[in-house]
């Protein structure tokens, strides 16, 4: 059920205190965490502690817990010093989402280039 922990979900292990994660960040509604495959000197993935497929999902149930994440990106930026980042939500298989929990990368520290991948 949309909102609720999914056995299966590995973010919603994170939530919950069942696996280990580098966590820098921490609200109420979000949770920021190290991703473990970094694709930048500075790789941080932010969730909603609610379980969304992904971020069309929750911004369609809760477009106030979807800005809760964008401000937690913002944020995070901020405390890891980025003067310049990308804040990407892959959505879908086709754009490279792997784990079905909606989530933000906030990737710096090293020029980006566009387009992407």
């Amino acid at each position: 059920m949309p909102g609720e922990p999914q056995d299966d979900c590995l973010f919603c292990k994170i939530v919950a205190g069942q696996i280990p994660a580098t966590i820098v960040r921490e609200s109420e509604t979000t949770v920021a965490f190290r991703d473990i495959n970094p694709q930048a000197p500075t790789h941080v993935l932010v969730i909603p502690k609610a379980h969304y497929e992904n971020a069309a999902a929750l911004a369609a149930a809760e477009p106030q817990l979807a800005a809760d994440v964008l401000q937690a990106t913002q944020a995070v930026a901020e405390q890891e010093k980025l003067e310049s980042y990308r804040t990407v939500f892959n959505t879908g298989s086709g754009a490279g989402q792997t784990v079905w929990h909606a989530h933000a990368h906030v990737i710096g520290g090293r020029g980006l280039q566009w387009p992407p991948g």
